[in-house]
């Protein structure tokens, strides 16, 4: 063994330290190399779901690396003492290369300690929309509503948030210390119609689909909200209204369960649409064109639209 460690120093210059480092290191390449295969092997055995396969085969991949590092740096940096150096600047490397994961389990920490958002909120973050159905340690998951469907429905779609964006991107919770919305209903009618009937009308329907609190969860309300400085006198419907340019708008104004915005909208309108056509006196307005003619003048204007 020495004639050929002698032999191989003289002809390719290679030191017995180095050559023994290099042995050492094919040695332990190729134990891992079969140390993989094998546990590779009596998974593929027990488990026939090709997914957790593939998870096997990629934990079985990161924990062979890593030993492979460790007996590396400890065959060629002279053991355990030298590697405490070099771990120290690798990590510092690491913080660096691995920001994003870091930052990520950082957002996790954040939102398990002070609980910006929890499963079952509906949040909207980063122009995502939707309900909260799992937070891990990388990133939480929304069931996702809206985009291009109305009224706040479900799309079909999950979004995978990353944790870290909590840091740098603003939310809103549309559950956090006020458990309901305010939704609003734009009707506009014509300048003719009778007005004060249509907001009688209006203010019925809106009573009787607005979502009615007992005394009781009213004050538990209030009490949340003045803990977090949000303040409502009282939350039954309103309605306020405007001239527009072709038209009076009436602004419906009411209290609406998260997931019931699109169903009570529809329950809201259909009577809207029945009590209007049933009164003479009351007609939508819509962009239209009206001509006149002055007194006395043969030519037509045509009036604002």
């Amino acid at each position: 063994m020495r004639k050929i460690e002698h032999w191989v120093e003289e002809v390719l210059g290679l030191q017995t330290e180095t050559q023994e480092n290099i042995f050492l290191s094919v040695v332990v390449l190729l134990g891992l190399w079969l140390l993989s295969r094998l546990l590779l092997k009596i998974a593929s055995r027990r488990e026939t779901d090709s997914r957790k396969l593939y998870r096997w085969r990629k934990t079985t991949n990161y924990i062979v690396t890593g030993l492979g590092i460790v007996l590396l740096v400890n065959i060629w940096f002279n053991g355990f003492q030298s590697i405490a150096t070099f771990l120290g600047l690798l990590s510092a490397g690491l913080v660096l290369a691995l920001k994003e994961p870091i930052m990520n389990m950082a957002g996790w920490a954040f939102l398990i300690w002070k609980r910006p958002l929890r499963i079952g909120d509906r949040i909207e973050i980063d122009g995502y929309k939707g309900d909260v159905i799992d937070i891990r340690l990388f990133q939480f998951t929304l069931n996702e509503i809206h985009n291009w469907v109305n009224a706040d429905q479900a799309t079909g779609r999950v979004v995978h948030i990353p944790n870290g964006q909590i840091f740098t991107r603003p939310q809103a919770n549309y559950s956090y210390g006020f458990p309901f919305i305010w939704n609003e209903l734009h009707v506009r009618i014509t300048f003719e119609s009778d007005w004060q009937e249509a907001k009688a009308i209006l203010i019925e329907i809106a009573n009787k689909y607005s979502e009615e609190l007992s005394e009781d969860a009213q004050l538990r309300i209030k009490r949340e909200t003045q803990r977090h400085l949000i303040f409502y006198k009282d939350f039954k419907p309103k309605l306020y209204t405007e001239v527009r340019e072709f038209g009076i708008e009436i602004t419906v104004r009411y209290l609406c369960n998260l997931s019931r915005r699109r169903e009570s909208e529809n329950l809201i309108w259909e009577d809207i649409l029945t009590n209007f056509i049933a009164s003479p006196d009351i007609q939508f307005a819509y962009p239209t064109t009206r001509f006149y003619q002055a007194p006395g003048d043969q030519t037509q204007s045509t009036a604002d639209k």
